[in-house]
């Protein structure tokens, strides 16, 4: 284990997480109203219709595949008799699945962007930085996925995996990361280099998702053929 690794797997996630965190409150105290994906609808909804499901959709079951791969023991599993087969052909299709899904409603967005004039112009310089890595983090996730189709393919649960959990331990194990294979290493990277980024792009709406909405009361409407006379007050 050298310098390198150390500073790559022990040193930089405290750090892109420091940066996440403090990034995130600085932009909510200067910058409140920011927190949105500045809505281009107007401009072209029809791309957006097929981009926007598809993109967020998927996603949403990338990070619910990368937690349960992340942060499951390969014990657990064990004992809950699931067999080391079946977890890994589930894996693959589900998380091969949703990435496509993700990567196409991607390119469905960005094929948007640059085809509608409006949108285009809306276009932030940290949009046009984060766009790429994006991109290259799902590709590269992907093409990490597909490396478990070989003969002896590298389990990731017994090394990414371990790593990735030794971070919340305060305790980094620096050589499970610095032993996986380059396409995994790649993909950490870029998904690191996309978190350090988040707090200053759009990609910050997503920690005002309106969750609330789900216990909310409900509202009451009356309808257009309701009487919405006030009645008059009594006379003295």
């Amino acid at each position: 284990m050298n310098h390198l690794h150390t500073a790559l797997w022990g040193v930089l996630p405290y750090l892109v997480i420091a940066l996440l965190v403090m990034g995130t409150a600085w932009r909510y105290r200067y910058d409140r109203f920011g927190f949105t994906t500045r809505s281009s609808q107007l401009h072209e909804h029809r791309l957006l219709a097929v981009g926007g499901p598809l993109f967020h959709y998927g996603l949403l079951f990338v990070v619910a595949g990368h937690a349960t791969g992340l942060l499951i023991p390969e014990s657990l599993t064990e004992r809950l008799n699931v067999h080391e087969w079946l977890y890994h052909v589930n894996a693959l299709a589900v998380g091969g699945t949703a990435g496509l899904a993700t990567l196409t409603g991607l390119g469905i967005l960005l094929f948007r962007r640059l085809r509608v004039p409006a949108v285009r112009a809306a276009t932030s310089h940290s949009d046009r930085a984060v766009y790429p890595i994006l991109a290259t983090v799902l590709l590269s996730g992907l093409f990490a996925t597909a490396t478990t189709l070989a003969p002896h393919p590298y389990d990731y649960r017994r090394g990414v995996a371990i790593w990735f959990r030794s971070l919340f331990t305060l305790d980094p194990d620096v050589s499970a990361m610095s032993h996986a294979p380059l396409a995994y290493q790649t993909h950490a990277l870029l998904g690191m280099a996309l978190f350090a980024l988040w707090p200053f792009s759009r990609l910050v709406h997503a920690f005002t998702a309106p969750v609330g909405y789900v216990a909310r009361p409900y509202v009451v409407y009356r309808s257009r053929g309701a009487s919405t006379r006030v009645p008059a007050a009594p006379r003295r």
